[in-house]
């Protein structure tokens, strides 16, 4: 039974989804390490999605605690990770450069009212519909992007230029290095997460023999103080809710189709499912939440996911471990953080993102249809030049109307002579809007006796098109004197045509009609079909 609009919004923070939690003491220690590698992972990408939608780097700083926390508390996937990301602070940069980040604020608010709304009505169920050709196209889009987003870190902090020379090699070599110990640290020890551990050797040569290279500190000073609460300063009228809606709409839609591809994703790694209508209304109140406390908003990111998964990270500590580790970086440890050299950072992502790539595309691509070849790198091309959204919606788009070609070409008909002379034609395959015309074509309504019987037992009317279709069919026969009928319609074909008035019922309910019913078709019950 469906649960009401109410009750999906009461269950996704009552008692029962209350945070899950480890079992053991070994298990606590696993939690809290990975929260503590993704909050340090976190420090750089808040800051430079910041950096990208023109604010403060607090602000982006905000956006990952408060967002990071409320999600992993109440949302559908325990171990997935939200905050800050970089398919927002791309849609928000022009907002912030026309109105001010106040704007951003209410803008962020309004966001979250909408995911709210989502998850209440169940338009999660949704993603459904989303093909598997679409998911690996975005999940190679998305390492992609990740992986080019960290060559920013390979810019000189005085000239802004890139590294070169020895600067460049060191570099290099302490990304190799961090990467290396990753995969090596595994095959050693389990006790302490490999990326942990990566991110600690790296950070103590680096500061032990003071190696000239891009540290935390060089990008921006995180230090700051508790977020504040504070009533977005815009004027409260049509003219504001006109600006900052279809900001609003564009990331609502944005936010929850990256968290929910990442829902299902986390889903399919850790062999558990995740709650969809639960995860947007998480990440809506979320959201509301930060706008009213000075972030950018934010949404499930897949770098930092795939981080807490492959470090031991399952439950909901590990996640609400991160998100108060970066708490206390802001508050008390900025100064250790700042010294945390981009290179060990960047090191982890690159791990991440190649681990995240699903390699096996390449093979799959050359046993798969060749259209769903085609939707995995349409997706993936158009994640890297445009935004996720755009790409889901083109993948779904393509997909859908393939769909709809290879079934518009299978309809057919077998025919044959009953007993008293009728002609029958026995309809294989679907009838919608793409077989309309085709079935249009089977017909000789010429050479066909003046009984004619349609049967649908092995096939669907599905949409207007096909109604319209039947009734021309039997305006035709109409027209030449004859009589066509339907025969075994199912429950729901019956059903719709009887919404529309076509078909001509001898019992005013006809509550339980047989199978072999034949129906007549009413004639303009469509206008004629135009």
């Amino acid at each position: 039974m469906s649960r009401s609009p109410l009750a999906v919004l009461a269950n996704a923070v009552s008692s029962e989804n209350a945070p899950a939690l480890p079992g053991s003491a070994a298990d606590y220690k696993t939690e809290i390490l990975s929260g503590l590698t993704v909050a340090l992972a976190l420090v750089p990408e808040a800051v430079a999605f910041a950096f990208v939608a023109g604010v403060n780097p607090l602000v982006g700083l905000y956006a990952a605690f408060l967002v990071g926390l409320i999600t992993a508390l109440i949302g559908g996937r325990p171990g997935m990770i939200s905050g800050a990301t970089g398919a927002l602070a791309v849609v928000m940069v022009s907002l912030v450069a026309e109105h001010g980040v106040e704007y951003l604020f209410a803008t962020v608010v309004l966001m979250g009212i909408l995911q709210v709304l989502a998850g209440i009505f169940r338009l999660g169920k949704f993603m459904r519909l989303v093909p598997h050709p679409v998911m690996l196209g975005f999940v190679n889009g998305l390492a992609i992007v990740i992986g080019l987003s960290q060559l920013e870190q390979f810019h000189d902090p005085q000239t802004g230029g890139f590294l070169s020379g020895g600067r460049l090699v060191l570099m290099l070599a302490l990304v190799a290095l961090t990467m290396f110990i990753i995969w090596i640290m595994p095959r050693l020890t389990r006790a302490i997460p490999a990326p942990l551990a990566a991110i600690g050797i790296v950070a103590a040569l680096v500061i032990g023999f003071g190696l000239p290279v891009p540290r935390v500190g060089d990008l921006a000073q995180i230090s700051g103080g508790l977020p504040e609460f504070s009533i977005p300063m815009v004027p409260l009228n049509l003219e504001t809710f006109g600006i900052i809606l279809p900001y609003a709409l564009i990331l609502a839609a944005i936010g929850l189709i990256e968290s929910l591809l990442t829902l299902n994703l986390v889903s399919e790694i850790t062999g558990k499912r995740g709650g969809a209508s639960q995860e947007c209304v998480a990440q809506g109140i979320a959201n509301v939440v930060t706008g009213f406390f000075g972030g950018m908003g934010g949404c499930a990111m897949i770098g930092q996911s795939m981080i807490n998964v492959s470090s031991g990270g399952r439950t909901r500590l590990a996640a609400a471990s991160a998100a108060i580790f970066l708490l206390c970086f802001i508050l008390f440890a900025a100064p250790v953080i700042e010294q945390i050299p981009l290179a060990a950072l960047v090191g982890v992502m690159f791990m991440v993102v190649i681990g995240t790539f699903a390699w096996n595309s390449f093979r799959v691509m050359r046993r798969v249809p060749r259209v769903d070849a085609i939707v995995i790198v349409l997706v993936t091309v158009i994640t890297v030049l445009t935004d996720l959204a755009t790409a889901v919606v083109a993948g779904v788009i393509v997909s859908a109307l393939a769909y709809a070609w290879q079934n518009a070409t299978r309809i057919g008909a077998r025919t044959f002579r009953t007993e008293d002379g009728a002609k029958v034609y026995q309809i294989q395959g679907p009838l919608f809007f793409g077989s309309a015309d085709g079935f249009s074509e089977l017909f000789q309504v010429e050479n066909d006796p003046d009984h004619v019987i349609v049967d649908f037992e092995h096939s669907r009317v599905a949409d207007q098109s096909a109604l319209a279709a039947i009734e021309t069919m039997a305006e035709r026969y109409t027209n030449a004197g004859k009589r066509l009928v339907l025969r075994h319609l199912s429950p729901d074909c019956h059903a719709l045509l009887r919404r529309a008035g076509q078909l001509v019922v001898e019992s005013d309910d006809d509550p339980n009609y047989g199978l072999a019913v034949d129906y007549d078709v009413r004639l303009g019950a469509l206008g004629g079909g135009h």
